[in-house]
């Protein structure tokens, strides 16, 4: 039997002070102040109606119509005309804006709507001096404005040559699917209101040498962003794979394993405690794979470790470059004759990036998964900072991190403790334990599984699960 005080009170107050009363109440009270007390742990909901709605807000209409736009523009070769109002990257990037002005009006004001821009000459694909503009929408978060969520995709598109920049290259899937997935992906989240900030980028360059994503990293660095995350959008639209397979029901998510920043030093340490696949960028995509489970109809992400497609890559190495976790969505099955080609026929045989090869109920699916992983990582709390293990030759494990301060921590409810077994590609198993900076799972020998430690917010939005150490690291609170 567990008594109360509040019983203990209620007893004392209907029973006469004489002797016999006075034993009773005097062992009640011995009684209740033996038993152990435990603070109620309460924790938030792990289902998010809101993000499925926003899931659904997603149109193929909408984005077979900007994609039908970009086409328009002929070519938006990095080094195609910039005066026209029609043809070339210039009128490419001029209506990308207009269209993020439009948006920003409707949301009075919301989006913050900048051309970054950066001169390239000297290059093997720029040999002329270039002028090369990234077109980019930021919303500001109300409770952790320095705590920003990217998503990308790229603006320019290519024929065979790479240098040939008048030939028509329509780029329909690489990659006008996905800036369109941009666009509305402002046009949708803009509706709402943030803990964190929101980016929305166009990209250029990225055929020519990645340099838009270089300008706009190098830019995050100098102006001290902490970025969460990084979801670059690279071709998808296209579900019929040069292979034969047509496949509308899954998706790849390229991440690094290893940072490449790490230090010698923390390669060493690495080797010792662990982290080769749990990287914030591969945390990243197992967010990202749990969000399409969970919130995405008829959609499996296929994890893929590594850091792009081999020997290629895309506009999220820039990202990884500078040591913020960035990952690849594309569609599963590529074909080549759509990819990088001058528009002809062959023997029959059809070539060139048309919009005929793009599914556009395939790239709507693809958009909500990075929309509704934004909005889901931009209403949860920051990550764990300085998150530390320990437990060597003991019976149990031990994690410590930093709580944040101020209005970043003005939605934190606690923090959600994981560990799988070395061997699993997902976090199999969690316990939440409240609005603590260190936990002790017991029994539970920190050799055999690995460990992180996630940030729950008190309306039940979760952020990415941080490995220990500097191999797992999203950044402090700066």
């Amino acid at each position: 039997m567990f008594i109360h005080f509040s019983q203990v009170k209620i007893i004392a107050l209907t029973l006469s002070f004489n002797a016999f009363s006075r034993k009773i109440f005097g062992t009640l009270c011995a009684f209740a102040t033996a038993i152990p007390v435990y603070a109620t742990v309460v924790v938030p909901p792990n289902e998010q109606l809101v993000l499925r709605e926003i899931q659904q807000q997603v149109s193929a209409e909408r984005l077979k119509k900007d994609v039908t736009k970009l086409v328009g523009f002929g070519t938006r070769h990095t080094l195609s005309d910039t005066k026209s109002d029609s043809q070339g990257i210039g009128a490419a990037r001029r209506w990308i804006k207009s269209e993020f002005d439009e948006i920003s009006a409707q949301c009075g004001g919301c989006l913050e709507v900048v051309y970054q821009k950066q001169t390239f000459s000297g290059e093997k694909r720029i040999p002329e001096p270039t002028e090369v503009i990234n077109v980019i929408a930021i919303q500001r978060g109300q409770l952790d404005p320095n705590r920003y969520i990217v998503m990308s995709g790229d603006i320019d598109s290519r024929v065979s040559d790479p240098l040939d920049y008048t030939s028509a290259s329509p780029g329909a899937n690489d990659n006008a699917s996905g800036v369109a997935g941009v666009i509305e992906a402002a046009r949708v989240l803009s509706q709402h209101k943030f803990a964190g900030t929101l980016v929305y980028a166009a990209l250029s360059g990225e055929e020519q040498g990645l340099f838009g994503g270089k300008i706009m990293a190098g830019i995050a660095k100098k102006e001290a962003w902490r970025v969460e995350a990084v979801i670059n959008n690279d071709m998808i639209g296209n579900i019929s794979g040069i292979n034969g397979i047509i496949n509308n029901t899954t998706a790849r998510v390229f991440s690094e394993g290893v940072r490449y920043v790490e230090t010698p030093a923390e390669a060493k340490k690495r080797r010792f405690t662990g982290g080769e696949v749990d990287s914030s960028s591969r945390n990243l995509a197992r967010y990202i794979d749990k969000i399409a489970d969970q919130y995405i109809p008829n959609l499996d992400v296929m994890m893929i470790y590594r850091l792009d497609r081999f020997g290629r890559g895309g506009h999220h190495r820039p990202f990884n470059a500078v040591g913020y976790p960035a990952v690849r969505i594309m569609e599963t099955n590529e074909h080549y004759d759509r990819q990088h080609q001058d528009l002809r026929s062959e023997n029959g045989r059809a070539f060139g990036d048309v919009i005929s090869g793009v599914d556009f109920d395939f790239t709507a699916k693809l958009t909500s998964l990075n929309l509704v992983t934004m909005a889901a990582m931009a209403w949860a709390p920051p990550p764990p900072a300085n998150t530390e293990i320990s437990g060597a030759v003991q019976a149990s494990t031990r994690l410590k991190w930093q709580r944040p301060e101020g209005t970043m921590a003005n939605n934190l409810a606690g923090y959600r403790v994981h560990w799988r077994l070395t061997t699993e590609a997902t976090w199999t198993n969690s316990q939440y334990v409240g609005d603590v900076t260190e936990f002790e799972l017991k029994n539970i020998v920190i050799d055999n599984y690995f460990f992180g430690v996630s940030s729950v917010a008190k309306d039940g939005f979760e952020s990415p699960v941080v490995f220990p150490g500097p191999a797992g690291s999203f950044g402090g609170y700066k």
